[in-house]
């Protein structure tokens, strides 16, 4: 009987404690507006979800390409002979991105082609059987895969040569 109370008596101050504190404890929620509201405004805009303008544009500091400066005259704007063969720093970008994406799925394949040769090495050397009695179209089929993956390996090193060469051509172009 002392058990059975000792137990009653435990889960009632659960019971108690649990409650008393879901009423104490503030969602992370109200806390934040709570923040927000005894914030006091900065001399500095400070633009976020709340407050960002969605109608109008946001003031560009520096001149744009729609904004030339007022005081440059044609003669100043007209394209200088060296300028001409001075490579676009945009454009190089656009490639050495193209370059990045075609690296990344030449290695996925060769990823890919490496894992399936595995596979079926491990599966054809785990049956002795097998192994007996395609000897001979396993090896055609084994120069084929890794004929196929020294292609693909080369393809994926042209590649970053390509590219590695490309950066080198956007750093001197004046790029990042």
């Amino acid at each position: 009987m002392k058990r059975t109370n000792y137990i009653w008596v435990a889960g009632t101050i659960l019971a108690l404690a649990t409650i008393c504190n879901a009423q104490q404890s503030s969602s992370l929620g109200d806390y934040a507006r709570a923040a927000r509201k005894e914030n006091k405004p900065t001399a500095t805009k400070t633009f976020d979800n709340d407050n960002i303008p969605r109608d109008s544009q946001l003031s560009v500091v520096g001149n744009t390409a729609d904004n030339p400066p007022a005081d440059t005259d044609n003669a100043n704007t007209a394209v200088k002979p060296q300028d001409a063969n001075k490579p676009n720093p945009d454009a190089l970008k656009t490639k050495v991105e193209e370059q990045k994406s075609k690296i990344e799925l030449a290695s996925r394949e060769l990823d890919v082609t490496q894992r399936e040769y595995r596979l079926r090495a491990a599966s054809f050397y785990a049956d002795a059987g097998e192994r007996l009695r395609n000897a001979g179209a396993w090896d055609k089929e084994d120069a084929a895969y890794k004929q196929k993956i020294a292609d693909q390996q080369k393809a994926v090193d042209d590649a970053k040569k390509q590219l590695a060469d490309s950066q080198e051509e956007l750093r001197k172009a004046g790029g990042k």
